[in-house]
């Protein structure tokens, strides 16, 4: 058995189409390549998760993406806010007659 093709075969395959070098658009989408630390707080970090979303749209696409992550990350501040926390030790001065 040979790796060789036959000529006929050869032939009918078609040629190698050069690839057309890729063109610079400044207005295209690319990525900002911004690390993002994780805070230890799901929620927050879901939201700055979200913020890769611009990555891949155009400039004006970025401020509902903006809007929605600083909306959900004041909601997750909110919610921090209203948990109870543990009890205050009671004062000395309380309840002095």
């Amino acid at each position: 058995m040979s790796d060789s093709v036959p000529e006929a075969e050869a032939e009918a395959l078609p040629e190698a189409v050069p690839e057309a070098e890729p063109t610079y658009d400044p207005a295209a989408p690319a990525p900002l390549n911004v690390d993002r630390t994780p805070s230890g707080n799901a929620d927050v970090d879901a939201q700055l998760g979200r913020l890769a979303d611009t990555d891949h749209l155009a400039t004006d696409g970025h401020v509902e993406v903006y809007e929605d992550v600083h909306r959900g990350l004041r909601d997750a501040l909110t919610a921090l806010d209203a948990r109870p926390g543990p009890p205050a030790p009671p004062s000395p001065y309380q309840n002095r007659s």
